[in-house]
């Protein structure tokens, strides 16, 4: 994960920023004045300073921000002068903008703030459409406006050429002010607040600033994104009241808080329209108290109350952006804000200290507990670093009656105020300090904005009698500004001229009394007033053992998750990190001559000595070898040493290629395999608790269902060796960057993901491209079932049922470098069971035992009861996976149980039951213990249903559906309807739930929106009135199942419905028709199948068993059903693909029509040139 920033202003208005990957806060050096309040955002941070307006800090890059100002010069021909600047009163401007309609001189483009700088001059842009231009860019044509050429000819009367001239924003890594709008200027801002940056993603790094005025408007900026980061201009936006605070999420959540406590929800914010249409009203969270401050994320709202309890709204998403109720959280805050990935961070209301939300997951987005962020500022230092001369002092003063003066001693002349001293003798009382306040509702921007010109320290020195005189304390409980007064930066010393002003007001507070020099005459101590003074360091304004207190606090450019590790907690500072490093120029000057030294030793140890040697980027082959063992092809199979190597080369044309050898010695003599790279089709790793392996198949191998596989000694080894193979197969064949959205996606019986890129004849007539000459590439992550649609929509469903949407990344897992997306790849966790089973046999002495008969299965076994499976020898699936849980007791198997979870039989195996009856002489129970895989790809989780299958609308190649149908099923059975599903927001919104009468557990939805489902007791049904304007359907219908069987998955194509029930029979139903989508009855096509997957062009792609090779019998083997067409939808043969071992395929993303080949002779035809196929019948030999 990148690093980002945590943003935050403490009381003194100072901005700092925390790194994910720092530990210390760092301050913003370049800040002129104090500052109010900030938001941020991954490029950018906004802000608000002491003087009311709105500052920038856009983060530095490596791609500067540039914008192109263009402008057209248009000539017309005449007889005399040939192509001049005199034009037609009926023509364009002579400079003008491509319509002609704006006058565009070039004198009038100005520089849009002093953010800007122009890099160069004025130019001619000498490119027309990609080719060079002739004669000084011009290109011609008849009149304006017509189509232009570069080549001047006979009837071109006009002419134009392009100027061009950029701009580049130079106001990086430093707060910009945003310039004043020029017409009506809204009221001093007093909270700003950005997002919107997922709604849309052109332009280009757009964003949503909205900002809330001290009169309570509320305006939007337009115009905002990566070209052009200050946006253009200000919107005001209506509003149903007065409001304090406003907040705006990544996404199209706004919220704000109104004066009188309620709170207002933005709605209508879309792509199309950022600022939304209309405000709905929702209540503060309690009735007796109102709100005063609320934070939104992506799909969560927190707010606050005046009595500083904190609150979070449930059931918060795009489509219903209101929620459903407030629930009460733990803790007392004065500050609240969402950051990135919904995480929470809030100021404490006694300690003014920052508190990050931990364990906020999209599955538990309201945390489990609040964690203080305690790491130092880089201003910070030790005691006794802190010496006299390095403290400067600035009074505060708020007296009624004060007749006489008061002088600050300091070390530094130039700190003494001019006053009379002929009382300085008389002993005073020190006063109490007063700390500063910052409340998170509101600021003292009086003390800005009320205030008259700045004046010289001389003229304050000379008013500061006059200006005690007027001022009165406020009472307890109440704040109150002086009508002038002045607070000194932390950061300046009283000398300077116009001093700053601080954003503080000053609440008295309890502590001890502060040791100062100064030295004031009280005339009248009996007045209810007194003057307090307080000392602030200049440079380190809190003690020792005091912690910063901050009053704002910023996480909209922090990306942190659930997984991030971040160093932010350590209570343990060493006293060397605080402390300051003093460097001398001449230390650094030492320094800077021994590492040049020590680089030009290293320069002529590495470089010089080696130059007569050839680069070894000019060669155009080379090897990589290693040592590893291989699965022997001849019998008796075992292991053996044999030495690896990849010889790479480019051809002369710059593509690659390579060769596999595996040598080894047979009976003493050396020998060698070998494999041509662009031939291997899969590269399928196939780890175990003793095994580092992987398989290598081609299409003869795949022929054989016997791969080439390999074992390394570690695991690191094998990623290395996969990833490298896997980039050089990609390369041979021109394949990079994430998947197409045509994509074929399949899962391996491990959790494996692997897409294939089909090709036009994948699917053409009569000549398909064989299956097993498909290249397949894996992909990060890890998934039980995938599914996906032809605009790029891909959902996964793990082990644990969590739901996974495709990001539109590459690579992840052990996919490093080039062979993966550096974005877009994040953590994934996927959690599964472990199954064994216990086995007891009843005799008429002990009754159920572990004693068995000699030839019954082991007493401790799996499923089959062939191997030996005891709770102690029991290891998770692979390396990869760790336990997680202690063995249990496993109630929910098929079938039922008692009590004790045993189910009964006559004998092993046979049908078991959960209820013993006399002919049972047999028993068994599962024991399930859960393991956790964790490894990242390009998924990202939709919380917060768990499903155990999902479905997607197969889109046509030419589809213009804005919102895909999405249908799930719950692992709980519930059957549920997407809303918001597209092709930008593939997540979708939020979940609708269609009713059932019984759970279900397979559903498909196909062309025309037609919606077919398997319940859990094997009844096929089909939802009736499914439509955009009806997304949900209106009832179901049943469909009667096959005689005697119990369906498990149902798929639907274009016009097609397969389904296979739980034997393994594949089924077509006939008489599907528009008008009768029900159809008639079922036709058996094939057995020996797994899965099935029907495909936009009615294409039909199954998972089968049992298919025999010519060296072994593979299970979970890709097939492809051949002769597939509108007269014959159901299909001729089957043509066998890459094998064993997979699980789930989906074909439902390629929708690209085949090409149409016509035949020489409709007379003579050549046979189909089908390997290994069956005419419906088994699609396997059994």
């Amino acid at each position: 994960m990148p690093v980002s920033l945590l943003w935050a202003v403490d009381v003194y208005g100072r901005v700092y920023s925390l790194s994910t990957a720092g530990q210390q806060w760092e301050q913003c050096r370049d800040a002129q004045m104090e500052f109010k309040r900030v938001t941020a955002a991954q490029q950018c941070c906004w802000g608000i300073a002491c003087d009311n307006n709105i500052y920038l800090n856009v983060h530095a890059s490596d791609l500067p921000v540039r914008y192109q100002e263009e402008t057209y010069e248009n000539q017309r021909w005449n007889p005399v002068d040939g192509f001049s600047d005199r034009l037609l009163p009926s023509d364009r401007w002579q400079l003008s903008d491509v319509t002609g309609l704006q006058h565009q001189p070039l004198d009038n483009f100005r520089l849009p703030s002093s953010s800007w700088e122009w890099e160069g001059d004025w130019y001619v842009d000498e490119n027309f459409e990609g080719e060079p231009t002739e004669k000084e860019g011009w290109s011609y044509a008849i009149d304006f406006p017509a189509t232009y050429t570069k080549d001047k000819k006979w009837n071109s009367c006009v002419r134009r050429r392009r100027w061009l001239r950029y701009r580049r924003y130079k106001a990086m890594d430093t707060w910009a002010k945003i310039p004043s709008q020029q017409t009506t200027l809204p009221d001093p801002f007093s909270d700003i607040s950005c997002g919107g940056w997922e709604i849309n993603e052109e332009p280009r790094g757009r964003l949503s600033l909205w900002a809330v005025s001290l009169q309570g408007k509320v305006w939007f900026r337009e115009g905002i994104y990566h070209h052009n980061p200050e946006g253009s201009l200000w919107e005001e936006v209506p509003l149903p009241g007065e409001v304090v605070q406003i907040s705006c999420g990544p996404g199209d959540l706004v919220w704000a808080v109104l004066w009188e406590g309620q709170l207002i929800v933005r709605e209508g914010i879309g792509r199309d329209c950022p600022k939304g249409t209309s405000w709905a009203m929702v209540d503060s969270p309690s009735p007796d108290v109102g709100a005063t401050h609320v934070a939104v994320g992506v799909n969560v709202v927190w707010a606050l109350t005046k009595d500083n309890k904190v609150w979070f709204r449930r059931g918060v998403n795009s489509h219903n952006p209101c929620g459903s109720g407030w629930i009460s959280m733990v803790g007392e805050m004065i500050m609240i804000n969402v950051g990135l990935n919904d995480q929470v961070l809030a100021i404490g209301s006694e300690d003014r200290a920052v508190y990050f939300r931990q364990g906020v997951t999209s599955s538990e987005l309201s945390g489990k507990t609040w964690k203080v962020i305690s790491v130092p500022r880089d201003g910070d230092r030790s005691h006794s670093s802190a010496s006299a001369h390095s403290l400067q002092s600035a009074g505060c003063y708020f007296c009624g009656e004060v007749r006489a003066h008061c002088i600050i001693t300091s070390s530094s002349p130039e700190s003494f105020v001019d006053a009379p001293t002929e009382h300085s003798d008389q002993p005073i009382e020190t006063p109490k300090s007063r700390i500063p306040k910052v409340t998170s509702d509101s600021f003292i921007s009086e003390l800005v904005s009320d205030r008259g010109p700045g004046k010289t320290s001389r003229e304050v020195r000379s008013a500061g009698p006059a200006v005690l005189e007027e001022e009165t304390i406020p009472l307890e409980g109440e704040v109150k500004a002086p009508d002038v007064g002045v607070s000194l930066s932390p950061s300046q010393s009283v000398g300077p001229l116009d001093p700053q002003w601080s954003n503080v007001d000053l609440e008295e507070a309890q502590g001890q009394q502060a040791q100062t020099g100064a030295v004031v005459d009280t005339a009248d101590t009996s007045s209810l007033s007194s003057v307090a003074t307080f000392t602030l360091a200049m440079e380190d304004p809190y003690g020792v053992d005091e912690h910063p207190m901050w009053a704002w606090v910023s996480g909209g450019g922090c990306s942190v998750d659930s997984h991030t590790q971040l160093n932010w907690f350590n209570s343990m500072v060493q006293s060397v990190q605080s402390m300051s490093l003093s460097v001398t120029p001449a230390q650094t000057a030492a320094w800077r001559k021994q590492i040049f030294e020590q680089l030009s030793e290293r320069t002529k140890r590495e470089m010089d000595n080696f130059r007569h040697y050839e680069q070894a980027i000019e060669q155009s082959v080379w090897v990589k070898k290693g040592t590893m063992q291989w699965w022997r092809d001849w019998k008796p199979h075992k292991w053996i040493d044999v030495h690896f190597a990849l010889e790479q080369f480019s051809g002369p044309e710059g593509n690659k290629d390579g060769i596999l050898f595996i040598y080894y010695n047979f009976y003493e003599e050396k020998k060698y395999l070998h494999a041509f790279v662009n031939e291997v089709t899969i590269l399928v790793p196939v780890l175990n608790d003793s095994k580092h392996s992987f398989a290598i198949y081609t299409p003869e191998r795949t022929k054989q269902r016997w791969p080439i596989r390999l074992s390394a000694a570690t695991e690191l080894e094998m990623h290395d060796w996969l990833a490298l193979l896997s980039v050089s197969c990609c390369d041979s064949r021109g394949i990079q960057g994430p998947p197409s959205k045509q994509a074929i996606w399949s899962i391996t019986c491990k959790g494996d993901i692997f897409v294939s890129e089909p090709s036009l004849s994948l699917e053409a007539m009569p000549y398909p491209t064989p299956c097993d000459q498909m290249f397949w590439r894996q992909v990060g992550g890890h998934l039980r079932v995938v599914e996906c649609n032809s605009i790029g929509i891909v959902w996964g469903i793990g082990y644990d049922h969590t739901a996974w949407v495709y990001t539109g990344g590459y690579g992840g897992g052990f996919f490093q470098g080039l062979a993966s997306s550096t974005d877009n790849i994040y953590t994934q966790v996927d959690v599964k069971n472990v199954y064994i089973y216990e086995n007891q046999r009843w005799n008429p002495v002990t009754g159920y035992t572990n004693r068995g008969l000699p030839t019954d299965r082991y007493m401790w076994s799996d499923a089959s009861g062939l191997h030996e499976c005891t709770k102690t020898n029991m290891k998770p699936p692979s390396p990869h996976w760790t336990w997680v849980s202690d063995w249990t007791i496993d109630y929910s198997v098929s079938g039922g149980t008692d009590k004790e979870g045993w189910q009964y039989a006559a004998d092993f195996p046979a049908s078991y039951h959960g209820h013993k009856t006399m002919k049972d002489f047999v028993r068994r129970r599962r024991w399930a213990r859960k393991c956790k895989l964790t490894t990242t790809g390009p998924w990202q989780e939709v919380p917060p249903i768990p499903l155990s299958d999902v479905t997607i609308l197969p889109c046509a190649a030419q589809s213009s559906v804005d919102v895909v149908p999405l249908w799930a099923i719950s692992n709980k059975g519930d059957v549920l309807c997407r809303l918001g599903v597209t092709a930008l927001t593939p997540a979708g919104s939020s979940w609708l739930h269609v009713g059932t009468d019984q759970p279900f557990k397979s559903i498909s939805i196909g062309a025309a929106s037609q919606v077919w489902a398997i319940a859990r007791d094997g009844s096929a049904f089909y939802r009736g009135s499914v439509s955009s304007q009806s997304p949900a359907g209106d009832c179901w219908y049943h469909i009667p199942s096959p005689s005697k069987q119990k369906l498990k998955q149902v798929s639907v194509g274009r016009t097609s419905v397969y389904t296979v029930d739980e034997n393994g029979n594949l089924w077509y139903r006939q008489g599907v028709t528009p008008s009768y989508p029900q159809g008639s009855s079922w036709e058996h096509i094939s057995n020996n199948v797994r899965k099935v997957s029907a495909g936009p062009l009615d294409q039909v792609w199954i998972i089968a068993d049992k298919v025999q090779g010519s060296h072994s019998l593979s299970c979970g083997t890709v097939c492809h059903r051949l002769g597939v067409q509108p007269l014959e939808p159901k299909g001729q043969s089957w043509d066998y693909g890459i094998g064993g071992g997979w699980d789930h395929i989906t074909v439902r993303g390629n929708s690209m029509e085949p090409p149409r080949v016509h035949l020489p002779s409709l007379t003579e035809r050549t046979p189909l040139p089908v390997r290994n196929t069956e005419i419906n019948s088994s699609a396997v030999g059994c």
